[in-house]
């Protein structure tokens, strides 16, 4: 079976929709991918109503922090075969280079973790970035697979050379 695509989701603070989107894609593709989260300037926490809407909906919460991009910089961190941006800030600001040149897109979308209002309406708001995530995801593992796997080979080959 071939290596899995490691997929990092960024935001800024790493507490809400990049943790959503790690804990979706490691649910819905758990053998073709392995997703990763991290922020630009990380909170220290994940949001305690992130992880309410993941259980809601059956994921694991198992070892999910809120950590800084530059653990996914570092020499000995997992090759990215996908970057994604899910929010404005981490979008427009300089992204540490990543080697092996990923495949990156901007997925933004509204802050649930900036939403004031009622229990209700803060629910709703990671309801609704969860529900989302979840559609771009599933449209993200309907791409065909045939496709992905040149790339696949082509990280192979590139493998080589570097040993």
């Amino acid at each position: 079976m071939p290596d899995p695509f490691n997929v990092l989701f960024l935001c800024t603070g790493n507490s809400a929709r990049s943790i959503l989107a790690e804990a979706i894609l490691n649910h819905k593709a758990k053998v073709a991918f392995t997703a990763y989260s991290a922020g630009s300037n990380p909170s220290g926490m994940v949001r305690p109503e992130a992880l309410k809407q993941l259980k809601k909906a059956g994921l694991v919460t198992d070892g999910l922090r809120s950590k800084s991009w530059d653990e996914f910089a570092r020499p000995d961190a997992p090759m990215m075969d996908f970057v994604f941006t899910v929010c404005d800030n981490a979008a427009n600001e300089a992204c540490p280079f990543w080697p092996g040149q990923p495949i990156t897109a901007h997925w933004g979308i509204p802050d649930p973790a900036a939403v004031k209002g009622t229990p209700e309406e803060i629910e709703r708001a990671f309801r609704d970035a969860f529900t989302i995530l979840d559609r771009r995801i599933g449209l993200f593992l309907a791409l065909p697979f045939s496709t992905l796997e040149q790339f696949a080979t082509q990280r192979e080959i590139e493998k080589i050379g570097r040993q």
